[in-house]
């Protein structure tokens, strides 16, 4: 499992939240990201240019 951290905000939640990616598909060339916050209470679907725009890579979990 992978955590990334905001650098802007996003969605309604603020700079700095972590997220941990749970899931990500590729269909036809699109990829998408499933994304929850490290409390785990909260869950976002982005498309690849979102991530690369919106979050920072910090460290692979397990």
């Amino acid at each position: 499992m992978k955590l990334y951290r905001l650098k802007r905000q996003f969605n309604g939640y603020k700079k700095g939240t972590q997220f941990y990616l749970v899931s990500e598909s590729e269909f036809i060339g699109v990829k998408e990201f499933v994304l929850r916050t490290k409390d785990l209470t909260n869950r976002i679907s982005i498309n690849e240019s979102e991530l690369l725009k919106n979050f920072t890579f910090l460290k692979e979990i397990f």
